[in-house]
């Protein structure tokens, strides 16, 4: 689990009900400032599941799925691997998009437009190149489809099946 919010405490008991282990990554010096004080105890309670405070994810490795995640501590710089199959991100709503500024039309929130919330003028502004509009779940770069949001894994799960769907018809054109 990524994330040192509610959610991610949240999910992260969730998922130690049902899985060996699960590790929270926080980037903070820890989660007093970020989480309420009853899910800090419900963590500190449960037996299979560790806080790495001021550590970040530094790379996934596997060969047909997830299998290694390493992580670093930002203040020793020191790595450690872990035998990890799945990761989820809850880092919180404000979504760290700058990077796609010019490539896809956000919102003045920094959030990915897509299908019927891009208007007109900015597929025009985008030069998009069919007569159709985007689909459901597509950015204003066609056949580019954003799923999800920072708060429930279920929905991104849920709107990437949806998006397959999208890709699969899109490829039929």
């Amino acid at each position: 689990m990524v994330g040192g919010g509610n959610a991610a405490g949240q999910a992260a008991v969730f998922l130690a009900e049902s899985t060996k282990h699960v590790y929270i990554v926080v980037r903070g010096s820890g989660l007093t400032d970020t989480m309420s004080k009853y899910l800090i105890r419900r963590i500190e309670q449960t037996p299979n599941v560790t806080v790495l405070v001021d550590t970040e994810v530094d790379s996934l490795e596997g060969v047909d799925h997830l299998e290694r995640v390493t992580v670093r501590n930002t203040q020793t710089g020191k790595t450690d691997e872990k035998n990890v199959a799945h990761v989820f991100v809850m880092t919180g709503a404000n979504p760290n998009t700058a990077w796609l500024n010019g490539c896809v039309v956000l919102d003045n929130k920094g959030f990915i437009k897509t299908g019927p919330d891009l208007s007109s003028e900015e597929l025009t502004g985008t030069h998009w190149p069919l007569s159709r509009r985007p689909y459901l779940l597509e950015t204003s770069l066609l056949g580019v489809f954003a799923v999800g949001d920072v708060k429930r894994v279920a929905s991104s799960v849920g709107e990437g099946s949806i998006a397959i769907s999208f890709v699969h018809q899109l490829l039929r054109e």
